[in-house]
């Protein structure tokens, strides 16, 4: 059963948006944090949870709402990276723009922020004009957020373009953090009133989520997710002051408001009538929430999860001591222990059985777990054949589909086709096939067999299933299983001396 009611959650979220945007005559600038689309850590903290509710949101709101994405140029010129989806920023704006028309949708503008003249920032804005689709250039403000004087004025948020919208509900959104969606909405707003307008200004996010307890499971899994940003979360002591009521919100909010309140202020000439930066918010997260002990054994999967993902990246040199420390402060808080977890016990117990029985390949033994939804833990060892994760795979699908385990699902001809193409390439000889070339495989041998056919079928129940490897995983596995939609973790240990496989 799930935990986590869309319906009843969708119903409590539009109710709490349409009565900010209030008077009709006020536009609202509603900041969207968080994923729009494919909020996975969402999905693994609240079973149930629709990765894509917030679309079915917009679609509801769309009438009376114009949105607005913004991108930073510097993530467009660097091209930053979405660590779930192993797609850069700027194309991850264009999916979610895709997405958005998909579902009826449109687009109102894109907006480049903290843009400086980045060559590809404006071969991003030429793509998107070819299509049709509006683009501002915002400039970086010198020293914004501080300096007030300079940045209420003309010469700062007034040299910005203002981006025409008709609509009383403007939702500001972007791919990612930092995308600068605080201060187009700022800059906005500032316009309105220079055009004689009035406007105000909401923020939704959906974590951490203010109307649970500041140490529930779902609240330190955020912490956990935003460990390299050193979020921590907090009692907010500005809605305690002036409510006497208890309300959970994060440092870098807590440090922003009376900046941001006292910014309102400035722009609109009147006090914001915000108290803390609780009340700027319209999350009703909560409300969708039906079985509270599953969320909580969820929320410390999910910890452990993050825990291992920044553990490779720290081996591998790419987070520093200072987060590792910070996600080991966390799972202390959190009580949960890692190495417990169902999925990396079974894979490395695989891995163990793999060695005893020198099963491996060329003296690599790796071992691969995944937990259906049903609970049912299935394992893959390596093999001159397979990955660990491929063979995982293949006994995963012959599970679902009630197929015999001996009973071959890929035909030998064409695996034997795909390993020759594989080392006409220069791949190391017997070194296996990765998830995708196995996936290809699959597709492939169902043209011409039935098991594999109903294998085939069942790959989609893969999605969002938790799994854990005992070494880096291959490019190719590492494609194959984003494919898939599997929420992999793995040990930071290099499964060759191989520099190429």
């Amino acid at each position: 059963m799930p935990a986590f009611d869309n319906d009843k959650y969708l119903a409590e979220q539009k109710k709490a948006i349409i009565q900010r945007v209030g008077d009709s005559n006020r536009r609202l600038y509603l900041e969207f944090g968080g994923k729009l689309i494919g909020d996975y850590h969402a999905a693994r903290v609240l079973p149930g949870f629709d990765p894509n509710v917030k679309i079915r949101l917009l679609q509801e709101l769309s009438d009376q709402a114009d949105i607005i994405v913004c991108i930073h140029a510097g993530d467009i010129e660097r091209k930053k990276v979405r660590a779930d989806l192993g797609i850069t920023y700027d194309n991850d704006a264009l999916r979610l723009i895709d997405d958005l028309r998909s579902r009826q949708v449109e687009v109102t503008a894109v907006v480049i922020t903290r843009f400086n003249g980045q060559p590809e920032a404006i071969s991003f804005q030429k793509r998107l004009e070819k299509y049709g689709i509006k683009v501002f250039q915002h400039r970086e403000i010198t020293d914004y957020p501080k300096n007030f004087d300079f940045i209420v004025s003309e010469d700062g948020f007034g040299a910005n373009p203002y981006i025409p919208v008709t609509r009383p509900l403007v939702v500001v959104t972007g791919p990612g953090p930092n995308s600068g969606k605080m201060g187009t909405c700022l800059s906005q707003i500032y316009h309105e009133y220079e055009l004689g307008r009035t406007a105000h200004y909401a923020k939704f996010e959906t974590f951490p989520v203010w109307n649970l307890p500041l140490n529930h499971p779902v609240n330190i899994a955020y912490e956990a997710a935003t460990a390299d940003l050193q979020d921590a979360n907090a009692i907010d002591s500005f809605h305690f002051e002036a409510y006497g009521r208890v309300a959970i919100n994060y440092n870098r909010d807590l440090q922003a408001f009376p900046l941001l309140r006292a910014m309102l202020t400035r722009i609109t000439g009147s006090d914001s009538g915000y108290q803390s930066p609780t009340d700027m918010g319209v999350n009703c997260v909560a409300a969708g929430i039906i079985d509270d002990a599953s969320v909580c054994e969820a929320a410390r999967t999910e910890i452990a999860r993050r825990y291992f993902q920044y553990n490779a990246q720290h081996q591998l040199g790419h987070a520093d001591d200072v987060t590792m420390s910070r996600v080991e402060e966390i799972i202390r808080k959190a009580n949960v222990n890692p190495n417990e977890r169902d999925v990396v016990m079974a894979a490395r117990s695989a891995a163990t059985d793999c060695r005893a029985k020198g099963k491996g390949n060329l003296g690599v033994f790796c071992g691969a777990a995944l937990r259906l939804h049903d609970g049912t833990i299935v394992t893959g060892k390596n093999s001159s054949l397979m990955h660990a994760a491929s063979s995982m795979i293949i006994n995963a699908v012959k599970i679902l589909a009630a197929i015999p385990d001996s009973q071959h699902l890929l035909l030998p001809d064409i695996l034997e086709s795909v390993a020759s193409f594989k080392d006409g390439l220069g791949a190391t000889r017997h070194a296996g096939l990765d998830v995708s070339e196995t996936l290809i495989t699959l597709v492939v041998s169902a043209s011409r067999d039935v098991y594999a056919q109903r294998a085939l079928a069942c790959l989609n129940a893969l999605h969002q299933c938790d799994m854990h490897l005992t070494h880096i995983p291959s490019p190719g596995d590492e494609a194959g299983l984003r494919r898939l939609g599997c929420s992999y973790t793995y040990d930071p240990v290099v499964p060759s001396k191989n520099l190429f496989l």
